[in-house]
């Protein structure tokens, strides 16, 4: 296995989105001449870009063009104060994940790419009005978060996280300190609240598009469907990852539950996967890629 580098060229971009917001990303090129289909890496919710650039660095040693970026209100996507930002999950998968995968075909001329997805990046082609341009996703830790096929004493914490938690630090703050509780970034009012309100009725973007038929595309996705979850992880489970597969009723579906044990891991959970202590896992990861 390459040791990732991440002191190879890499370049700062900025990527426009439809309505005018603009989204700072990261290109990773290839050290090689490019043997496979470039990479698109959608973050985490409130993870920024940086903690996926050891890999993105892994990936390009191994040949691939590789794009990560900031969703908006995120990281050196974030224009202004928190306060703000408008930001919704929607807003993420509509606009934020279709304009960077425009970007990343228009930078290296294919005419599809793979999305490797980490949890809500690897979630929302149903909101992706560019799905097609999709060869297939690499979805990690990825479901949909709900509350009610999580173990009891995890759906506590979630719940009252989510629920409680997010309501009173909007109505103080005006944005989600999701960092105080040990959720990621702190994140905009706007995705916090739907975060929560998908993950208490289950079916993940389901629950927007049906307000917006038009622009629902999860019947429409036919893509191959990679899919890794750890055993130990609260998140993304047996019953939440099968909610997700059912709303990609057409999609050509794997499901790998994995133990980090096999990889010489004590541990393995929802974040972890994307840590250089866990590159053990990354050729696994690389070895869905190579067969889309």
């Amino acid at each position: 296995m390459m040791n990732a580098d991440v002191s190879q060229n890499f370049l700062y971009v900025e990527i426009k989105c439809s309505d005018g917001e603009l989204l700072a990303g990261h290109f990773f090129s290839s050290k090689a001449p490019a043997t496979g289909l470039p990479v698109l890496i959608c973050p985490a919710t409130g993870v920024k870009q940086h903690f996926y650039f050891r890999f993105a660095a892994w990936l390009a040693a191994h040949g691939r063009d590789v794009l990560v970026f900031d969703y908006r209100g995120i990281g050196l996507s974030l224009r202004g104060d928190l306060r703000t930002c408008k930001a919704t999950l929607v807003d993420w998968g509509q606009k934020d994940q279709v304009a960077a995968l425009d970007w990343l075909l228009a930078r290296t001329g294919h005419e599809k790419v793979v999305l490797l997805g980490h949890s809500a990046g690897g979630q929302m082609m149903g909101l992706m009005s560019n799905h097609e341009k999709i060869a297939g996703v690499v979805g990690v830790a990825v479901s949909t978060g709900w509350f009610s096929g999580m173990r009891l004493a995890f759906r506590i914490k979630a719940m009252w996280g989510l629920l409680f938690f997010v309501p009173l630090g909007i109505k103080l703050l005006g944005y989600e300190p999701t960092a105080m509780i040990g959720l990621g970034e702190d994140l905009p009012a706007g995705v916090a609240r739907q975060w929560g309100e998908w993950c208490a009725a289950g079916g993940y973007a389901t629950n927007a598009t049906q307000s917006m038929p038009d622009t629902d595309y999860h019947q429409n996705v036919r893509l191959p469907y990679v899919v890794f979850y750890a055993e130990d992880d609260d998140i993304a489970n047996a019953v939440t990852v099968d909610d997700l597969m059912s709303t990609f009723p057409h999609a050509v579906k794997q499901v790998h539950r994995i133990n980090p044990n096999q990889f010489g891991l004590k541990k393995l959970g929802h974040i972890s996967w994307f840590r250089r202590s866990h590159e053990a896992v990354w050729p696994l990861l690389y070895s869905a890629i190579e067969t889309i």
